[in-house]
């Protein structure tokens, strides 16, 4: 099991804690940001392949900026890969 800290770029969200186990996402936890949005990420993911949450995730937008909470997910989903 692999825990690991993120943290996310341009969104509310001050931090995003993340555990792992053989590829599937077991628990996500936003500190900051939108709580009922971010709760509803975390609970849709809980269960799901890294790679699944990453494709789904990615390029999501929170109005005006590059970016969201989702999609600042998928990033520290792909920097976690990039090192294991």
């Amino acid at each position: 099991m692999d825990r690991f800290s993120y943290t996310p770029r341009g969104v509310c969200s001050r931090n995003i804690d993340i555990t792992v186990e053989n590829g599937i996402i077991l628990e996500v936890s936003y500190h900051g940001g939108c709580a009922g949005n971010t709760q509803g990420v975390a609970a849709l993911i809980k269960g799901m392949r890294i790679e699944d949450a990453i494709e789904r995730l990615s390029g999501i937008r929170c109005g005006f900026k590059s970016t969201s909470c989702p999609d600042q997910l998928a990033n520290a989903l792909r920097e976690y890969l990039a090192k294991n």
